[in-house]
């Protein structure tokens, strides 16, 4: 009897920890960082990365999530997500991050025939409500896709419950693996109509077919009617023209494969 009831109890606790895990707002400060590397010099950008930023990165309490390079990187882009506890810790481990003498000695080192990178563009993010949970993960071979819609004035929030209510489910219909779904925090250029989202896909062309399958599905063509209705237009900005999709594959050193 006594056994029975800790075996019980036991369950109880799990049932409730697992719950408790389930509804656990992500709270975590995302960072999207584009850094355009320097004609030539991605080779030697992605060896830093490889062989020194992540461990220094580590070092001061910076989370890696992901990076990617663009699958027609015409621009010699770098992608890559970072989280963070919070912005003043965001703040505090960069600090740290760039008086760091293994990273100075790094950066030296790499740039002794010029500097590696010609641009940088940052966006701070948070996680919405029906993202999965966002952790890096390894299920090669697969491809990234990095989507960003501009919501129609106004209609962000509509456009997030069409994605909580129809979109991700459907998405997971057709072979497509949501990965992680973020809003740019308020004081971030956009904030109140930007969308970002990553998903994962076999391939280029399983994407490109996964979509074509997903927007000739009944329950979405429903779903978008009838909120698009009740916003009195598209819930992006132009339409199509609102939506913005990069194919990417994950760098050899990303934990996100």
């Amino acid at each position: 009897m006594n056994t029975l009831l800790t075996f019980s109890a036991v369950a109880i606790l799990a049932s409730t920890a697992l719950v408790w895990g389930a509804d656990t707002k992500d709270t975590r400060v995302y960072e999207m960082r584009t850094y355009y590397a320097a004609p030539g010099k991605l080779d030697d950008l992605n060896k830093r990365f490889r062989e020194h930023t992540l461990r220094i990165f580590e070092k001061h309490g910076i989370e890696n999530i992901g990076y990617w390079t663009p699958i027609d990187n015409t621009n010699n882009a770098l992608i890559y997500v970072l989280a963070y506890p919070s912005r003043d810790a965001a703040k505090k481990s960069w600090a740290e991050f760039f008086s760091d003498p293994d990273w100075k000695a790094a950066a030296k080192a790499s740039e002794a025939n010029g500097k590696l990178v010609s641009k940088v563009e940052s966006r701070f993010m948070q996680a919405t409500d029906y993202s999965p949970a966002i952790k890096s993960t390894k299920a090669e071979p697969r491809v990234f896709e990095l989507r960003e819609y501009t919501a129609s004035e106004g209609n962000l929030a509509a456009l997030d419950s069409r994605f909580r209510d129809h979109t991700v489910e459907l998405f997971k219909k057709h072979g497509m693996e949501n990965i992680a779904y973020w809003h740019l925090m308020p004081d971030q250029k956009g904030a109140d109509r930007t969308l970002i989202y990553i998903l994962s896909h076999k391939s280029a062309e399983a994407g490109l077919a996964s979509f074509d399958a997903f927007r000739k599905d009944p329950v979405w063509a429903e779903a978008r009617a009838a909120s698009e209705k009740k916003a009195g237009g598209s819930l992006t900005e132009g339409g199509m023209a609102g939506v913005k999709s990069t194919y990417m594959k994950a760098t050899d050193y990303s934990p996100t494969k």
